[in-house]
Formats: structure tokens, sequence, C-alpha cells
């Protein structure tokens, strides 16, 4: 696995992907959140359809810190279900000063 993780998170609104974000930057689990617009997101839940809208995340963190890092979004995330998904990232591609300061920044 990469030693470097982005997380992909979904949240309910911006307040709480912001609650989130400072969270994980306070308790060094990631160097950086970025959280996106507003967008609108389908899935089935309960047997039904449902739409609504949800404020994405990305979270950079090391492949050390990403579990420490899904937990605590799970502690803090007020879903049932919240969507966090891992996905390396390739060293190859990538600047490596960037994912040097990931791994500086983020505690392992």
């Amino acid at each position: 696995m990469s030693e470097i993780v982005f997380l992909y998170v979904t949240a309910p609104n911006a307040e709480t992907a912001a609650r989130i974000a400072r969270a994980l930057i306070e308790e060094n689990l990631a160097a950086c959140v970025n959280i996106h617009a507003e967008m609108r997101s389908v899935y089935e839940w309960e047997g039904k359809v449902e739409i609504g809208l949800e404020t994405p995340l990305i979270v950079k963190t090391t492949a050390a810190a990403a579990n420490a890092a899904r937990d605590r979004i799970i502690a803090l995330h007020p879903y049932d279900e919240p969507c966090v998904a891992a996905l390396p990232v390739a060293e190859e591609g990538s600047s490596a000063n960037f994912l040097d300061w990931i791994r500086r920044t983020t505690k392992t």
C-alpha cells in the first residue's frame, strides 16, 4: 500500500465537514482537508432511493494515520454509515515535495 492515502468522505453539510476537518488537523491525523462545494447524492437507504445534498471532503494523510483518521471521522459523523473510503496515492506521477509535506505534517 502507498505511504500516502486520501480519504474520500461525505458529510451532511458544510458545518459538519468543517468540524471534522478541524479535528483531523488539530489532532495531526491529516496534513490537509479539502472541503468541496455541496453536491447532490442519489443512493439507496433502507429500501428506498434517497436524493440529498452532501458536502465532500478529501483528507490527505498517511497510511499509518489512516485508521485513526477514519475512526475519528466516524466518531464525529452524524450518519449511521458514513462514507469513508481510503484511496492510495501513487508515488509515481505525484509531487515528491507534496507527499513529503504530508508525511512531515501527519502524526504516524
